[in-house]
This record gives C-alpha cells, sequence and structure tokens, in this order.
C-alpha cells in the first residue's frame, strides 16, 4: 500500500522543478515555470551582490538595465543602482554604498564572495545561500554576511525572500546616511512623472505606503511597514512591493523611495529623513555581535488593491 501511494505521488510530481537554477561563472541564472526571472551577480568583477533584471511573471521587466546595459528612454544617473542589492554608505566610514570602482576614492568597500552555500530548485521554490565579506580598501573584513534567498513559484505573482544576518568581524558602526540600504531601481515606466523625463516611455508610477501616504513627496523620509509602487506600461499594470518584516532592526522601516525610481529601505539616516541634524541613526556592533534583515519583494499585477498588498503583507508578518 505504501509503495503503491508513493508511486502515485511521484506520477503527479512533474517532472521538472518548477523553480530552477543555472550556474555559470559569477552569477546564477532562476527560472520559474520555464521562464526567466532574474539573476544573481557575484563574480570578482561586482563591487556588490546583486539580482537583476527582475521580471513580472508575465515577462515584463521592472527593473532598470543600466548600468549593465543602455538603453534609450532610461536615465544614466546613479552607476551604482544595480538591480536589487544591500548595502549601506557609511560603514566604519567605508561606502558600500556607491562603491562603482573610481580611483579619485580611497573610501571604497566592497562586498566579495567567500562561499556559495547553497543552490537549491524546487517545486513550490528554489533558494541561494552564500557567505560575504564587507572588506575594506585594503581587504581586511569588517562584516561576515549571510544571505538565504527563496524564489517562490507563482501563477501570477513573483516573490522573492531575503534573509540577511551581518556579524561584525570587528567594532563596526554604521553611520548615520540616507544613503542606504535595502534597495532597488525600478524601469523607467515605474518612475513618477516629472519633468525632466523622456517621452519615451512614459513615466507612470506612483507609490503608497502602509500608512496611506503617496508620492515621494509624503513616503520619502517616512516610516511604514511596506510600500508599494506601481505604474502601466503598454496596458499593462503592474507594482513592486517591499514588505519590512515585524522582526527587523527598528521596524518599521524609514523609506529612501525616490520619483526617478530609486525604491529602498533604510533605518540609518533619520538626519536626513527627519531633516533634523540632531539625530543620530547610528548603529555600533561590537565583535561579533550581528543584525538579521529579513525582507520580501512581491511583483505583482495591478494596483495595491486589486493585489491585495495589505493582507499579504499581514500573511507575511505572521510567520514567524
Amino acid at each position: 500500500m505504501k509503495a503503491r501511494r508513493l508511486a502515485a505521488i511521484l506520477v503527479a510530481l512533474p517532472l521538472s522543478a518548477q523553480v530552477k537554477m543555472a550556474r555559470h561563472p559569477g552569477r546564477i541564472a532562476v527560472e520559474i515555470d520555464g521562464k526567466p526571472f532574474t539573476e544573481f551577480f557575484f563574480g570578482p568583477e561586482t563591487p556588490k551582490p546583486y539580482l537583476h533584471p527582475l521580471r513580472a511573471a508575465s515577462g515584463t521587466i521592472v527593473t532598470r538595465l543600466y548600468p549593465m546595459a543602455k538603453v534609450e528612454g532610461e536615465a544614466y544617473d546613479h552607476p551604482h543602482h544595480r538591480g536589487l542589492w544591500f548595502t549601506h554608505g557609511d560603514v566604519n566610514g567605508f561606502d558600500f554604498w556607491a562603491n562603482e570602482p573610481n580611483p579619485r576614492r580611497t573610501n571604497l568597500g566592497r562586498v566579495v564572495l567567500k562561499q556559495m552555500l547553497g543552490v537549491k530548485e524546487g517545486r513550490e521554490s528554489g533558494s541561494i545561500s552564500a557567505q560575504f565579506e564587507w572588506r575594506d580598501p585594503q581587504g581586511n573584513a569588517l562584516l561576515v554576511e549571510r544571505r538565504d534567498m527563496v524564489f517562490h513559484a507563482h501563477p501570477s505573482l513573483r516573490v522573492l525572500d531575503l534573509d540577511i544576518t551581518l556579524t561584525a568581524a570587528v567594532t563596526v558602526r554604521f553611520g548615520d546616511t540616507k544613503e542606504g540600504t535595502f534597495a532597488i531601481r525600478l524601469a523607467p515606466w515605474l518612475e513618477e512623472p516629472h519633468a525632466r523625463a523622456p517621452a519615451s516611455p512614459p513615466r507612470t508610477g506612483r507609490m503608497v505606503s502602509s500608512e496611506g501616504k503617496q508620492t515621494e513627496k509624503e513616503v520619502w523620509g517616512s516610516r511604514a511597514a511596506w510600500v508599494d509602487y506601481f505604474g502601466e506600461i503598454r496596458g499593462e499594470k503592474l507594482g513592486v512591493a517591499i514588505f519590512d518584516h515585524p522582526s527587523n532592526p527598528r521596524h518599521p522601516t524609514y523609506w529612501h523611495a525616490r520619483g526617478y525610481g530609486l525604491f529602498a529601505a533604510n533605518i540609518f539616516g533619520l538626519r536626513d529623513f527627519l531633516r533634523d541634524r540632531t539625530q543620530d541613526g547610528s548603529l555600533t556592533l561590537a565583535p561579533g555581535q550581528w543584525l538579521r534583515f529579513r525582507y520580501r519583494v512581491v511583483i505583482h499585477p495591478g494596483d495595491p488593491g486589486t493585489a491585495g498588498i495589505a493582507q499579504l503583507y499581514a500573511a507575511y508578518a505572521g510567520r514567524s
């Protein structure tokens, strides 16, 4: 009986995983339901690990392609805005945020792969686990990062979970700066409309927070459990939401979310966000102390209401 039941289960399973991984030198390609979703870049030529590009379930790309490629209609600013990434602009005075190679700058840090811990495919999800070191210009490790990323299969959503633990290798101070921390640079059509934007593609984006705030004017520098940034391209309505897990340090996070497409959660930049130079959002870790950050990214059709973003966040927040 047990043998027949096991055989029936095996027959019911698909012959190939719904989330598949393809390993290449310095990168891993992620495929969901036979369609490309993203690639994880971590090779020695990358100043920090990043995911690029991110796609909706329809295949539409929702992140800017520059600086990895030049596409007409995109802004060629901020070359350090690479897809989706996690770094900070002031760690013991070293810049891990805007850290593209520049011979005129001597304070640039790098996030370097130390060990690939696991790459798994699966019917409902796949995962990548890796260990990195945040190194100063002399190659000394300031932080050891453990990063676990889970990619979920879903017919209409693209859901990505990130679980990041930073352990201090030495005494480490995260400085108070808006230049951080968990970030996505969105495709140009998701930018808010602005006078300097190229005519094509039309900028249609709008951001809404869990607190009901809308547009950069209200969202930037505010605190919220989630923010959804949504718009329309060629008649297709899509959005990208970032969820801040309730267990994260200083939850709910502050938002460094700009109308030109930068979409970032940052708990450290109080002076800028509150426009108060007496504030200090810095945080210091002694050797061996750690911080854990968890985020969920949901790429969805429609707007926050039709996608049920508030309900999706409630389900996420209820998890351990």
